[in-house]
């Protein structure tokens, strides 16, 4: 049967030169194998960018013809970078000016310049393949005669014209939400008309919905996918429970932050006799009640995730699902999916039983009361008796084995500040606190760790069409960049093609407590890559595991239900049709690419929530004096990161006492005069001068005691508030990216409260 990826191989690997539609059919077309299959496929592949066609209508993959297919991202200065959907170019550069009317997040085919060589590839963009943008988001701003929009997001370069006409009641200061009518041109601005109106700038609750209706998420389901929710019953028939294992009468709990709702993973534990744990981890199946093609699923794939923001959340599923009956609440029935699993006193997983279940929560533990349980701290915590203290401290035991295990192995761990920020009841941030991982969070992350790996291995074994959590490599020029960096603090790497993840994480560990660790732990995080959902098994460079998929989240991720729905199937049915498999290799390819996008959309939507309520609550504190560390270091500035995870910029110019340069080998800005220098992990005083709410950037300056000035210095300053460069970063942005990659979204993240074994 015919299949895109035999298309793709064809023409990226055998085909002499670029091929009409006859000449692909002639050379790929068998008995039994249907033309139209092949022209759908062919218009399918030519959409998505995996195929173009010449000036001559011929196929070719882009690569084979210099250009390169993916999503444009769009920086704050203008220009961007084309990420490529496929092949080993790199990120190609493009130019303000070569940008052909693409905005950021668009589907668009670049064409490489020539004489340019990786790793600094640079092209314009020649196509747009899908636009990423119906909507804008912005503030109106309105004359007697002209009106536009000046979008929030600061990828979108061009303010957009909007006819009087077209205005909608809206008026001056407004935020409204815009539908583009004319996309832009390399000769003119874009054009749309008012369809939403949020309020003026500055009302409760505006900030955080402009975010969302920006970023496209829908708070509300449409009225299909909530009548086929209505529908499901609110318990467990008894036809449900046919050909399951029945693990009511075990000792099974969930371990979650107080504030979550959406219980997808229940744990229990028991020693073996001759040694050893049998590990439980019970995931909610959602795959029960949302089916393949249904309005639910349809829903869920093009939410692809749940979105976690300061105030509200906007779940992936409704909520008669999310929070009821898919939610493993505890004293009710729920059906799960186990992956139950032996594992010696060593470590190792030495048998598992992968299997439909049944289970009655008997307690809904949270990490904090676990925290205090296992740190000594009481006998019990609330809510745990002595059946489950029992089992806690086996969970522990367990916990520390499978941690060394791990590190051992060369899993790569990064220890970064997570921050809560508290909310008053309009909205308004109050406080912000940072987040201690304790052992709670710590169990719960490993055990799902373990899941993960075992599942992906079983599919991997049976060579089936999979949805895995990969994370590739860093690349070669990355590494050596790496490899020279490290060396000036004494650090060797291997030769480039033989580091391992284990040498980084020897590295961390060599220089844990040194001045200079938090800088190596730094450049090692902008090293790595970005963890991506993909069809093809790359193993996850990150935890050093050779196998890695997402099982254990299927509430609040889409690949994870993905998962349990071909693992249902395998249970069921003990094989998988090869028309079935030939179905899934064709679907499962864009569903984790779609998924990969939303993710990346979700983090963007949860970060800017996060930044935007740490500006609001610092506006009422300037010129207050701080505690902070240096969290990063640019040609403009320093950026000092608070006790709080706060941070903000120390603009170059303000730094008076002398001529201070970036030293890009060493991360450090250095005093031309004096030596001074400032690199990342050096602690600082700093005092705040200025809140930017529209840029999301706060400005601090040194303090007399580390800058070198005066106190009248000082306060001439703060008499200024509005001082300060333009060319400043947005605050929490000075690691953001590194953090990103190692620690992805979904490993105990927000404080752990909801996401849980990601990586």
């Amino acid at each position: 049967m015919i299949s895109r990826d035999r298309v793709l191989e064809y023409l990226a690997i055998e085909a002499p030169h670029p091929l009409t539609d006859a000449e692909l059919a002639e050379a790929l077309l068998e008995a039994g194998d249907s033309p139209e299959t092949l022209v759908n496929l062919i218009e399918e592949l030519v959409a998505e960018g995996d195929l173009v066609r010449t000036r001559t209508r011929r196929l070719a993959v882009p690569e084979r013809v210099d250009l390169v297919s993916g999503h444009l991202s769009v920086t704050r200065r203008g220009f961007g970078f084309v990420i490529p959907k496929r092949g080993d170019t790199g990120d190609v550069y493009i130019s303000a000016d070569s940008m052909g009317g693409a905005m950021d997040g668009d589907l668009v085919i670049a064409r490489l310049r020539a004489g340019k060589a990786k790793p600094s590839l640079e092209g314009e963009i020649i196509r747009i393949l899908r636009r990423a943008h119906r909507t804008v988001v912005g503030t109106i701003e309105r004359s007697r005669k002209l009106a536009f929009l000046v979008p929030d997001d600061v990828r979108l370069r061009d303010d957009i014209f909007v006819p009087l006409e077209e205005l909608g009641g809206a008026t001056d200061g407004d935020v409204a939400v815009l539908e583009l009518t004319r996309y832009p041109e390399p000769r003119r601005s874009p054009e749309g008309r008012v369809i939403e109106i949020l309020g003026k700038k500055g009302d409760p609750g505006v900030d955080i919905t402009a975010v969302i209706r920006k970023h496209e998420l829908n708070e509300e389901f449409p009225e299909a996918v909530l009548k086929e929710a209505a529908a499901i019953p609110h318990q467990i028939a008894p036809a449900d429970l046919e050909g399951r294992l029945d693990l009511r009468a075990d000792n099974v709990f969930t371990i979650d932050g107080a504030d979550a709702k959406d219980l997808d993973d229940a744990v229990s534990i028991a020693r073996l006799p001759g040694g050893g744990y049998r590990l439980g981890v019970h995931i909610a199946d959602v795959s029960h009640y949302v089916r393949e093609g249904s309005a639910l699923d349809r829903e869920a794939l093009a939410r692809g995730t749940s979105v976690y923001l300061a105030d509200r959340v906007v779940p992936m599923l409704p909520p008669k699902l999310s929070n009821e009956i898919c939610s493993l609440n505890p004293y009710v029935d729920r059906l799960t999916l186990s992956a139950i699993m032996d594992i010696s006193d060593e470590g190792e997983v030495e048998g598992y039983q992968l299997v439909r279940s049944v289970i009655r929560s008997r307690a809904r533990l949270t990490y904090e009361a676990v925290n205090e349980f296992l740190n000594g701290y009481g006998k019990t915590g609330e809510g745990i008796d002595e059946v489950s203290g029992l089992a806690l401290r086996d969970m522990n035991e367990l916990r520390i084995i499978l941690k060394r295990v791990r590190r051992h192995r060369g899993s790569i761990d990064f220890d970064f500040p997570e921050a809560k920020i508290i909310l008053d009841d309009r909205g308004r941030p109050t406080e912000v606190v940072r987040r201690v991982r304790g052992p709670g969070e710590e169990l719960i992350e490993e055990f799902m760790l373990a899941a993960n790996e075992t599942v992906a291995k079983v599919f991997n074994r049976f060579e089936l069409p999979f949805i895995y959590r990969v994370h590739e490599r860093p690349d070669e020029a990355k590494l050596t960049a790496l490899s020279e960096f490290l060396a000036r603090f004494g650090q060797r790497l291997k030769a480039m093609n033989r580091i391992t993840p284990k040498d980084l994480q020897q590295v961390l560990e060599r220089v844990k407590g040194r001045r200079e660790a938090d800088v190596i732990s730094t450049v090692i995080l902008r090293t790595m890559k970005q963890a991506r959902y993909f069809e093809e098994n790359l193993g996850h460079f990150g935890l050093a595991a050779e196998h890695y998929t997402h099982f254990t989240s299927p509430i609040r991720r889409y690949p994870d239900l993905i998962v349990h729905r071909l693992l249902t199937e395998l249970l069921v049915e003990g094989e998988v049709s090869d028309e079935r498999q030939a179905f899934l290799r064709h679907e499962i390819p864009e569903i984790a690419d779609q998924c990969s996008r939303r993710e990346r959309t979700a983090m963007e939507a949860e970060r800017e929530v996060d930044d935007l309520k740490k500006v609001e609550l610092m506006q009422d504190k300037l010129g207050e004096i701080y505690d902070g560390i240096v969290s990063g270091v640019t040609q403009f500035g320093i950026f000092v990161e608070l006790e709080n995870t706060i941070e903000g910029l120390v603009h170059v110019s303000t730094l008076t006492d002398d001529y201070y340069h970036f030293d890009e080998a060493t991360l450090a800005l250095v005093g031309e005069r004096s030596g001074r220098r400032f690199t990342i992990g050096q602690p600082v005083k700093v005092q705040v001068v200025k809140c930017d709410l529209d840029q999301r950037r706060i400005d601090f300056v040194l303090t007399p005691e580390n800058s070198g000035k005066t106190k009248a210095d000082s306060k001439a300053k703060i008499a200024v508030p509005r001082g300060g460069s333009s060319e400043k970063k947005p605050v929490g942005r000075g690691n953001t990216r590194a953090k990103e990659t190692a620690k992805e979204p979904g490993a105990v993240g927000k404080g752990g409260t909801r996401k849980k074994g990601g990586r």
